[in-house]
């Protein structure tokens, strides 16, 4: 009796994980495919750029973006739904976060504009964070042929593993968003410091000049004072 026991917890053990790995070799494909999307482009004086995003019913989408780099740092942003219905509109803004809930089927328009400056062209990152795209780890139908056997006696159940992997990759999802997010803060800070650098070394060169010019200036002013050419009879 005592070999029959063990020979079966043996064979719940090899079937649970045989089903665990089936399932992570059928999704691992998945795990890939993300529907988050990131991107840094150059936008040309008095131009403005638009960008789509498809979305499903009843989800979450979050953009998030940034001007890293041209002179004012600031852009026009607008956010324009698929029934043209404009839902978000910024004007002369450097940065922003906007959530758009729930979202309806569909492409939705994202727009930068620079139309208002001239001269200077702009440095833009932005992301776009879907959510609830149904699909993102794999889904309920990949797990709806998978049974816990009867009888199992490991820690974890399917369930929870399942909810683990999930809870895993959404923090790593989460935390690569983040890491875009501040190389982008680093990049726009890089930009802002070496456009003060170059202010600040150029106004002191000219400060330095400036100041010869008038030491040169007092020296032959006073050297006139003391110059008399008048001449002397005896």
């Amino acid at each position: 009796m005592d070999a029959l026991w063990r020979k079966s917890r043996s064979r719940g053990r090899l079937l649970v994980f045989a089903a665990v790995f089936v399932w992570y070799a059928g999704s691992v494909s998945c795990f890939g495919q993300s529907q988050d999307s990131e991107f840094t482009f150059l936008l040309p004086a008095g131009r403005s750029e638009c960008f789509f995003q498809n979305a499903v019913k009843n989800g979450t989408m979050e953009v998030e973006y940034q001007v890293i780099a041209g002179a004012g740092m600031d852009v026009d942003f607008t956010v324009v739904s698929p029934q043209g219905i404009r839902l978000i509109y910024e004007s002369r803004r450097s940065d922003g976060v906007h959530v758009v809930e729930p979202t309806e089927e569909g492409d939705y328009e994202i727009c930068f504009d620079n139309s208002f400056s001239r001269f200077s062209e702009k440095m833009v990152f932005f992301e776009i964070i879907i959510e609830g795209q149904g699909g993102d780890v794999g889904g309920d139908d990949e797990w709806a042929g998978l049974e816990e056997p009867e009888g199992s006696l490991l820690e974890y159940k399917l369930e929870d593993i399942r909810e683990s992997m999930e809870s895993l990759y959404k923090r790593l999802e989460r935390s690569r968003q983040m890491q875009t997010v501040l190389r982008a803060f680093e990049a726009r800070d890089r930009n802002l410091l070496e456009d003060n650098l170059w202010r600040v070394s150029f106004w002191s060169c000219a400060s330095v000049v400036v100041m010869l010019c008038v030491a040169l200036t007092q020296v032959y002013t006073v050297r006139k004072l003391f110059d008399d050419k008048r001449r002397v009879r005896t």
